[in-house]
């Protein structure tokens, strides 16, 4: 059975019209970006394949323009290549590639505990605190997805902690070129529960507002990241 709404004087299916109201938010554009960056961090899709406008609009039931979006935000983030008059093709992100944007990202995220060990106020350390105690459930029961949405929130409660809006702006746009392999990690077993761990050891030091210990832990929770990570990196090479 097929139900109808009217959308300026037209019927038009609730499925059509909430697929239009998709768009508008701009959260199919996220979807598929986030789908088709899973695909080829995982290696459903491998370095060299096409990308075809039409095929990716028809899979994902939206028009061309969301796709181009999709696709212009996916070479943002180093995973297609796309030249002009040409479609766009899976680029190949090598190991050493990888490990020196994770390198890179340790260094943000160090600086960032340290920050906010030394500059988060009473309110955000608990927050931190009370958020990172809850997430323990999401290991128990084993939930990827909704632990990887924690563990950006996570994150970002340093990243805002820190008090400075440049670094701020610095280490969220590296996240967002790491974030499919920061996801996938979660696939690897028993990486839930190392996550929480390296966490607290993170909240602990923040909570004692001592720097030096948060970036420390910092910095290696990150380096534990990497190594989970390129797991999927060197799995793509070969």
């Amino acid at each position: 059975m097929h139900v109808y709404a009217l959308v300026n004087g037209q019927n038009h299916s609730l499925k059509q019209v909430r697929r239009r109201e998709i768009i508008r938010a701009g959260t199919t554009v996220e979807q598929m970006v986030r789908a088709i960056a899973d695909m080829i961090v995982t290696g459903q899709m491998l370095p060299g394949d096409k990308l075809d406008e039409i095929s990716l609009a028809t899979r994902f039931e939206v028009s061309r323009t969301p796709v181009r979006e999709a696709l212009r935000e996916l070479g943002a983030m180093g995973l297609v290549d796309r030249e002009p008059n040409r479609s766009a093709v899976v680029t190949k992100v090598t190991e050493t590639y990888l490990h020196s944007m994770f390198e890179a990202m340790a260094e943000l995220e160090g600086v960032c505990a340290r920050l906010a060990a030394e500059r988060m106020t009473v309110d955000e350390r608990r927050m931190l605190e009370i958020e990172h105690r809850a997430s323990a459930r999401l290991v128990h029961q084993g939930a990827e997805e909704d632990y990887a949405l924690h563990n950006t929130e996570f994150h970002t409660r340093l990243y805002r902690g820190a008090h400075n809006e440049h670094i701020y702006e610095l280490v969220t746009q590296s996240r967002a070129r790491l974030a499919p392999f920061r996801r996938a990690q979660f696939r690897l077993p028993g990486r839930l529960a190392k996550s929480y761990d390296e966490h607290d050891m993170i909240v602990t030091a923040i909570m004692r507002a001592d720097g030096a210990a948060a970036a420390k832990a910092a910095y290696s929770h990150v380096e534990m990241v990497s190594d989970a990570s390129v797991v999927f990196a060197s799995a793509r090479e070969k």
